[in-house]
Formats: C-alpha cells, structure tokens, sequence
C-alpha cells in the first residue's frame, strides 16, 4: 500500500512522535497550521471514518483527547481546533483517517470555514434526525 501514514507506522518515513502505544500514533505536523500541530492517526490503515473499527477510534479519540490537554498545558493557545476530516469533498488529503490537533491564538489568520449561519427549515431538519435515527437502530 502507497500511504505515507502506514509508511510512518511501519517506521520508513521518520517523524516526530509525540506518542505511541498498540493501536495509535501521533506525530506532529511537518507542515504545521500553528505551533504544536499533532496528527493522531489508528496504526491499522482505514482511510475514513466508516472504514476505521470502533476500538481503533476510540483509542484514537482518547489520546486526542490526552494530547490536547498536554498542548493545553504546554502552549496555553487561546483555544484548540479538532479536525478529522472524511473524503475529498471535506478537504481530507492523505486517505489514512487522522485526527488534527492545531492550537489557536486571536489574529493567528486561520480560519475553519466560511459558514454563514441562516436558519433550516425545521421540516427537513426533523425528517433527517428521524431518518438518522432510524439508521441507529439498524
């Protein structure tokens, strides 16, 4: 398989960890948004979401979730973006799920989208959570 993530787990491509244990490693990014962006990635190759196991993404959520707070406490950025992002249509580049931690400061230039806020229509917006919801169950 060409994917440089796996590339990086099997240890051909060097990086920076950050972290390590049986299902997940994290590294920064060498091609940082700000200081201190980590990438979390599940050591079994799944490209998006619906493909990666539960454990696997669960395991990768929990040490997100421990490594924001180490950036928390490391940088003291004015708040954290969490990203993963699923497809090209969402902007995902390397098709090996990744989680993104990237700190934020006011005027860092950034920005996550451009999302005008304008009020659905109810009526769609209760059929979709019913037909959702019926997904669940399924």
């Amino acid at each position: 398989m060409d994917c440089i993530f796996c590339k990086i787990v099997a240890g051909e491509i060097p990086s920076v960890k950050i972290y390590e244990d049986d299902r997940v490693l994290a590294f920064m990014d060498i091609n940082p948004l700000n200081d201190g962006h980590i990438l979390i990635i599940p050591k079994a190759h799944a490209a998006t979401i619906h493909e990666i196991s539960e454990a696997d993404f669960l395991a990768v959520m929990s040490v997100t979730h421990k490594l924001a707070a180490a950036v928390q406490k490391t940088l003291a950025p004015e708040g954290i973006n969490i990203l993963q992002l699923n497809g090209e249509a969402a902007n995902q580049v390397v098709p090996h799920l990744h989680v993104h931690i990237v700190p934020r400061w006011s005027g860092d230039g950034l920005t996550v989208s451009q999302w005008n806020l304008a009020p659905g229509d109810m009526e769609k917006i209760k059929e979709l959570a019913d037909q959702i919801k019926s997904e669940i169950a399924n």
